[in-house]
């Protein structure tokens, strides 16, 4: 079974068939975001450091940081963003950015063996990542799309995906340093979109042999009550097969849900991580009560 390993200069995630399943945090992404991309681009990184904290307390494994902010020296804030999440918690993390240069800067401002966001199946993509994967011997995450887009046939998904590992074969990037990303459609607008992901998935993994992860929210963009079926749709990823997605953790169903399908999947030995999270902490010393109580009664 295929194990992608990334770690910090302290902790080690592993993303595989048999391990519980990686979340990767998306809240350090200033897309979307106009006050965080504001902060950042005047160096003031006070929010990327509480989103870094809160999202580990949350259950991330690993953050994913980007510093995509418009008219800005992304490079200079993506390193600085990362030393800084690096200083103040153990996660392994995933660079994200879609420049070569900010990709770059973040490998060399970092500590350990990076997850990289991402490469496609575009010719100067490839050519311009793999290289950069290679000499950091970091993991990359592998979007299925390339010069023709996104396509909604899954085969042509799957045969991207294939391009790209064995492209990065070529270069003497192993599999097991491949997480592909078979890209999750919004289903409001494609109804089959989760039916054609959980295929891809299992074909992936079957096919393939690799590690898989996506941004979860995209399935349900556009609808109502998302965080009802983001919560649905990561528990039948895992069921079909995902190792990872990049969500936020700060809701905590979605977490609940992760937490719940590696119990049932068999990824959480003996219930342990599920018993440690869920137990009520006033259990014991009600047991304790109780016990003390019925020697006492029995003594009369």
């Amino acid at each position: 079974m295929t194990n992608t390993v990334i770690s910090s200069k302290s902790k080690e995630v592993i993303i595989g068939f048999e391990q519980p399943f990686a979340v990767i945090g998306e809240r350090i992404n200033p897309t979307g975001r106009k006050l965080l991309a504001e902060e950042m681009k005047n160096g003031d990184y006070s929010r990327v450091e509480a989103d870094a904290l809160a999202q580990v307390a949350a259950g991330a494994h690993i953050l994913d940081v980007n510093a995509g902010i418009p008219l800005a020296d992304e490079p200079a804030i993506l390193a600085e963003s990362i030393r800084l999440v690096q200083s103040i918690t153990d996660v392994p993390l995933c660079i994200d950015s879609s420049i070569i240069a900010a990709l770059e800067a973040g490998l060399n401002a970092y500590e350990g063996k990076a997850l990289l966001n991402s490469v496609t199946g575009e010719e100067e993509r490839l050519e311009a990542v793999l290289p950069l994967v290679k000499k950091h011997g970091c993991a990359v995450i592998a979007i299925s799309n390339d010069d023709s887009g996104i396509s909604e046939d899954i085969n042509v998904r799957f045969n991207v995906a294939k391009k790209i590992v064995e492209r990065a074969q070529d270069y003497g990037i192993p599999v097991s340093d491949i997480v592909v990303d078979p890209l999750v459609m919004p289903i409001g607008a494609i109804n089959t979109a989760g039916r054609q992901v959980m295929e891809l998935v299992q074909r992936l993994r079957n096919e393939l042999k690799v590690n898989t992860t996506c941004g979860a929210s995209n399935l349900s963009f556009g609808l109502p009550n998302r965080n009802g079926l983001n919560t649905a749709f990561i528990a039948m990823a895992i069921a079909s097969g995902m190792t990872s997605a990049i969500t936020n953790p700060l809701h905590s169903e979605i977490i609940q849900s992760v937490r719940g399908a590696d119990v049932v999947m068999g990824h959480d030995p003996e219930c342990s991580n599920w018993i440690a999270v869920n137990r009520d902490p006033n259990a014991d010393s009600r047991e304790r009560r109780g016990r003390r109580g019925g020697r006492n009664r029995g003594r009369g």
